[in-house]
């Protein structure tokens, strides 16, 4: 597993839910902010503003991504001038069910063009959020590009004929498209955020050779026995210029990672699976249960065993 991919594996809970909806102008929508998830709007056919009392209205067209790392509320619209209703769409809600919406929602409007989303969301873990979430603006809005996005506009498109002519294996095959369009998204704003003479922050550290190979050495193996200067070798600098590579561009020393990635797999695997202690324990690292078992309180505030159980 690389770091990215990680990332994604430990902080989502559950499938990620979506609902195809078409309106027809004028219409104008909020949509909630919902704490502990991320939210997407996928804009399939025509277009429609972004709106914020604190922003200039964006236009949004078809095969534009809008990402909401951390639940932010926002209003879409198809005019600027357009009254706005209330929330609609939130994860919860009756219009965003376990998969999807097997045929088109029409809504609003008086007849005029029609646009098309796809808007949904990830149900997120607060207590094992990675830090690389954490940096993420409150909104990411990535412009259809065929050019510089392939991959991106390839699975908008798979997800446009999914959800817009449902049939045998939708509702396996959209799951996985939106975890495809979730990896791009990450992918895609990590790799065009200005690095160039940066020492902070996630998108320089997976942008340095050195601190990513020392990142994926303690994701591919946490239960080795790491040590500063072993995370050195891997990433080919001296144990002191490693050290401070890292601690500044991640905000905590080599061994607060390691042990942070450890208590959080741990966690993981102490909810998805009926793997004994003492084999997580040997799997984060840890010869002694009793060690683990002290490590983990340390970081959950609750023993493995009563976690799993309240889990």
């Amino acid at each position: 597993m690389d770091v990215l991919s990680d990332v994604i594996t430990v902080a989502r809970t559950g499938r990620p839910r979506s609902a195809y909806v078409r309106w027809h102008a004028p219409w104008g929508q909020q949509f909630a902010s919902v704490p502990g998830s991320a939210g997407f709007q996928v804009v399939l056919e025509g277009s429609c503003w972004l709106l914020s009392p604190h922003a200039v209205p964006v236009q949004l067209g078809a095969g534009d991504v809008l990402f909401m790392p951390h639940g932010s509320g926002h209003t879409l619209a198809d005019d600027p001038a357009t009254a706005v209703t209330d929330p609609a769409c939130v994860p919860d809600g009756p219009e965003l069910p376990a998969s999807y919406v097997s045929d088109s929602v029409d809504r609003f409007g008086e007849g005029g063009p029609v646009t098309a989303v796809l808007c949904g969301a990830y149900q997120l873990d607060p207590s094992r959020t990675h830090p690389l979430l954490l940096t993420l603006p409150d909104s990411i809005h990535l412009r259809a590009d065929p050019s510089r996005h392939r991959e991106l506009h390839a699975a908008v498109q798979l997800l446009a004929v999914e959800v817009g002519h449902p049939r045998l294996g939708t509702s396996a095959t959209v799951p996985a498209l939106l975890d495809t369009l979730l990896m791009y998204i990450l992918r895609i704003w990590l790799a065009e955020q200005p690095t160039r003479g940066s020492t902070t922050g996630w998108a320089a550290a997976l942008n340095d050779p050195a601190v990513t190979a020392a990142l994926h050495a303690v994701h591919r193996d946490p239960a080795a026995p790491w040590t500063v200067a072993k995370l050195a070798t891997e990433a080919g600098l001296s144990r002191a210029a490693f050290a401070r590579r890292f601690s500044s561009m991640i905000g905590q020393p080599p061994l607060g990672y390691l042990t942070w990635w450890r208590m959080t797999t741990a966690a993981r695997l102490l909810r998805a699976t009926e793997v004994p202690l003492r084999s997580i324990a040997a799997q984060v690292g840890y010869t002694s249960e009793f060690a683990f078992a002290s490590a983990f309180k340390r970081t959950h505030g609750l023993a493995p065993g009563a976690y799993r159980r309240r889990s």
